[in-house]
């Protein structure tokens, strides 16, 4: 079979590496596929191109991979048209967190012949191998699809144990020396960067995450450092982005990673997704000398009372601590923040944008945005119950318009009131950050003319 893979475009100059795809591709390439890419990302192609390449080239089956998002979604629909109306189209098939809580809704409004539901790996070997053989696809775990004008959802497929079995994405197939140029926090003009997976799932259950399977599967740390060591020798690679849930799922367990670089030899630099229950100060003084330069924490809130309302196993004197610490040790927090979940005020905001004013190092640009329930989220059941959503549709269509606007009020202010206080939150970020900007800059003025500085190679935006 002739396989088309699409990677659609969000709106990236320069694009990330789109890690799913790449693990899908090496999949069908171990079952002997053609397979095929079609870079929306790079190429910018309006969304009827795709309608055009499907005309000239035949493929047996076309496939997209999404997260939740009111972006991901116009785009999915808009290339779900295109597909749709080409001459010779393909078997359809959409897959990934987006259609996952919902597949009945995404058939419907896409057209598409299938989901693939959840982890993709094991389900697609033996979805195409049906696909191939034309098997049925009634006994498939972790599938949905249309029979005609009914939809059927099959059981879900038990998650992957083993990570490690799980092939290296198929780095070769994708252009690396594009993809390597993306910037991250903490990253210089001479660093090459690549997103990467330590594991999969999350021991925690916060209130408003929609990736909801049960538990955390760790690779191991020799096919972790198997896979720095090809990309960093292949494509010189030298920054290493762990973007899934969460690396830090325990103190042995960062300690360990953190100890694999640290002998490596390779003099590399990493970040990742992190918990403030394990920074310690030796924990982190290890990871700094590894070469960690970020670490991306979920904070959401600086009231107590909040954060027990999301599950969130925080408090703020937890927070204040492994922050400080983070610091103290060289290594550039990401300070993350929501708005607008139960129990959230004006004064619970305000204690957040202090918070974040404080300890800013100005490595990224922060401001605050609501809590969005996406499909597959507590908070989604939430609204449905209490009859703030009516479903899929109504969120997709009606209330999840922009990621920085209300989709689900969950607070006692109007949305008026809520609007304000983000107004004054984000506001008062933004001056912060761009006076400090100006601080700088003004800094290297002096710097360049008062010590007549030779080293300078002009102004430049970062």
């Amino acid at each position: 079979m002739r396989v088309l893979l699409v990677v659609y475009d969000n709106g990236y100059h320069i694009p990330l590496f789109p890690q799913g795809l790449g693990y899908i591709v090496a999949v069908l390439e171990e079952e002997g596929y053609d397979v095929e890419l079609y870079f929306q990302d790079i190429h910018h192609y309006p969304d009827d191109h795709l309608r055009t390449y499907l005309d000239e080239n035949r493929f047996d089956v076309v496939g997209v991979s999404l997260i939740a998002g009111y972006y991901q979604y116009r785009k999915l629909l808009a290339l779900s048209d295109a597909i749709n109306k080409s001459k010779h189209r393909p078997t359809y098939i959409i897959g990934g967190y987006g259609p996952t809580p919902e597949p009945e809704f995404f058939l419907k409004k896409t057209q598409a012949d299938i989901v693939v539901l959840g982890e993709g790996e094991e389900t697609t070997r033996e979805l195409f191998h049906a696909l191939a053989e034309k098997n049925s696809l009634t006994d498939i775990k972790g599938i949905a699809y249309r029979d005609g004008s009914d939809v059927v959802v099959n059981p879900r497929r038990a998650l992957i144990e083993d990570i490690d079995s799980i092939p290296m994405p198929a780095y070769h197939r994708f252009p690396m020396d594009l993809y390597r140029l993306f910037q991250d926090p903490n990253i210089t003009n001479f660093d090459f960067m690549v997103p990467m997976m330590s594991g999969r799932g999350c021991p925690f259950k916060c209130t408003f995450c929609y990736r909801m399977d049960p538990g955390h599967r760790a690779r191991s740390t020799e096919s972790i450092m198997e896979e720095v060591a090809y990309l960093h020798k292949e494509f010189g690679i030298n920054y290493f982005a762990f973007y899934d849930d969460l690396l830090m799922s325990s103190y042995e367990r960062t300690e360990e990673v953190a100890r694999a670089f640290l002998n490596s030899g390779l003099n590399v630099k990493w970040t990742c997704n992190g918990r403030l229950n394990w920074c310690t100060p030796e924990l982190l003084q290890l990871m700094k000398d590894s070469g960690c330069v970020f670490i991306n924490f979920g904070i959401e809130s600086m009231d107590n009372q909040v954060l027990k309302n999301m599950k969130k196993g925080l408090n703020t004197d937890m927070v204040v601590k492994g922050i400080e610490a983070t610091l103290a040790a060289g290594i550039s927090p990401g300070l993350n923040m929501i708005f607008g979940n139960y129990g959230d005020t004006r004064a619970t905001l305000e204690k957040a944008v202090e918070f974040l004013i404080k300890y800013d190092d100005f490595a990224q640009f922060r401001t605050i945005r609501p809590v969005t329930p996406y499909p597959g989220s507590p908070l989604y059941y939430d609204a449905l119950r209490d009859g703030k959503l009516e479903g899929p549709e109504d969120f997709y269509e009606n209330k999840h318009l922009n990621a920085d606007l209300i989709a689900v009020n969950f607070t006692d202010l109007s949305d008026d009131e809520f609007y304000d206080c983000l107004t004054w939150a984000n506001k008062t970020l933004s001056e912060n950050y761009y006076n400090a900007g100006k601080t700088a800059i003004h800094r290297q003025i002096d710097h360049l003319y008062g010590d007549r500085d030779t080293s300078f190679r002009g102004f430049r935006h970062q």
